[in-house]
């Protein structure tokens, strides 16, 4: 997947609103041709939006440990998966295959991704 795209990474956790009013939000992603790189997998909320945004014509990267990605836990990746050895090194992989970066409300996860992007 080459870096000349405009890369997008969005974390997500689950929250009290539908998949189906997120996907249609997030379309936006699919037509303004912007792609995403995000954790992997195809399922809650954000295997949502990867199908969305996959199917809106855009690339979608999942960045996955190989130990989810043997054990199925995650769901089917949709579009282009990277396995990596452990989590510290899917986290460096998001960030060095995105060009901007969203947060949502989520838990402790969360909040070391926007420590890790901010230093």
């Amino acid at each position: 997947m080459s870096h000349n795209h405009n890369y997008l990474y969005i974390h997500m956790l689950f929250q009290n609103k539908s998949i189906k009013k997120e996907r249609v939000r997030l379309q936006v992603l699919a037509k303004r041709k912007i792609h995403l790189v995000y954790g992997g997998g195809s399922l809650g909320l954000m295997g949502g939006v990867s199908i969305t945004v996959f199917l809106g014509g855009s690339q979608v990267l999942g960045v996955v440990p190989k130990a989810l990605a043997k054990r199925d836990i995650i769901g089917k990746t949709i579009g282009e998966e990277l396995q990596v050895p452990i989590i510290s090194d899917r986290l460096n992989a998001m960030f060095n295959h995105a060009d901007a970066f969203i947060a949502l409300p989520g838990g402790l996860g969360t909040l070391e991704e926007i420590f890790h992007i901010s230093s």
